[in-house]
């Protein structure tokens, strides 16, 4: 193993939120086409993707670990929720939620900030949160490299209020389809999700990327609408039908409604090893 530093992409969706890919497609991607040492699967308002990928990506030997996280609306904008093991509540305050993420022991890194639109937390947001006197309900980092249309813009004034405000940096590449998972990554010591947990807290993170080209995410997007379309009808068939199926969520399990994967995961497990089935890591 040479000493190069560790790479992290944190911030990735799948088709169980706004993606387009299935859990299976991004691990072999991330396998066998970049040199990522951990992800994190960040889906909107749910962790059950996030605790499949950990599972699958371990059992299948995968170089990559898989941290669980989950992007959480709040009222102060989205937020990064890393290194998690329950979902978050969303549309509440950032103050909130910060501190929810951070009694579970998880890391809370606001997410394409400062760009002034509804869904980026804002400066003066920040700043409120770092000068407050309970700890526990300040921001662990920023997002400093976003190559999506939200991070392009403003990529210089968050690096610049990162320095003022001595917040580690992350970058990443708020990725919605396998492809892209990468263009934005960070560096850290160590190759290890707990090696980069720990970058993280010492601020001796690094963001990386490049910026997606103009237009470039039009694709993504038409392929977003076709999938919602899809969703829609599989939701509605499932309930006409009443069979219990519901929309393709991209992992083992994930057509049931509610999504349960680790019944299915489980089950095939057992089955390989002739031992009962059973149920844990119960997603949401």
């Amino acid at each position: 193993m040479t000493d190069r530093l560790g790479r992290a992409d944190l911030h990735i969706h799948t088709r169980a939120s706004d993606g387009i890919d299935p859990i299976p497609a991004i691990l072999d991607h991330v396998e066998r086409a970049t040199d990522l040492d951990v992800i994190a699967i960040t889906d909107h308002e749910r962790i059950d993707a996030a605790l499949a990928a950990r599972t699958m990506a371990r059992e299948l030997g995968h170089r990559a670990e898989v941290v669980v996280g989950e992007e959480v609306s709040t009222l102060g904008g989205h937020l990064l929720a890393l290194f998690i093991e329950e979902r978050v509540r969303p549309l509440r305050g950032l103050r909130t939620t910060i501190g929810e993420i951070h009694e579970q022991g998880g890391l809370a890194i606001p997410a394409h900030p400062l760009v002034p639109y509804p869904l980026c937390a804002q400066g003066w947001v920040i700043r409120r949160l770092l000068a407050d006197r309970d700890p526990r309900v300040r921001p662990d980092g920023l997002e400093a490299f976003n190559p999506t249309m939200f991070g392009r813009p403003w990529h210089g004034r968050v690096v610049r209020f990162a320095a003022e405000h001595r917040l580690p940096t992350v970058g990443n590449s708020d990725s919605h389809e396998a492809a892209t998972i990468g263009i934005g990554w960070s560096s850290f010591p160590g190759r290890t999700a707990e090696d980069l947990r720990a970058a993280i807290l010492e601020g001796r993170t690094r963001h990386h990327g490049a910026f997606h080209a103009t237009g470039g995410q039009v694709s993504t997007f038409g392929r977003q609408l076709r999938k919602y379309g899809r969703d829609a009808r599989e939701i509605v068939g499932g309930k006409v039908r009443r069979d219990g199926t519901g929309r393709d969520l991209g992992y083992p399990g994930g057509r049931h409604r509610p999504p349960r994967f680790a019944e299915a995961w489980g089950d095939e497990r057992a089955a390989r090893a002739g031992a009962a089935p059973r149920a844990d890591n119960r997603g949401g």
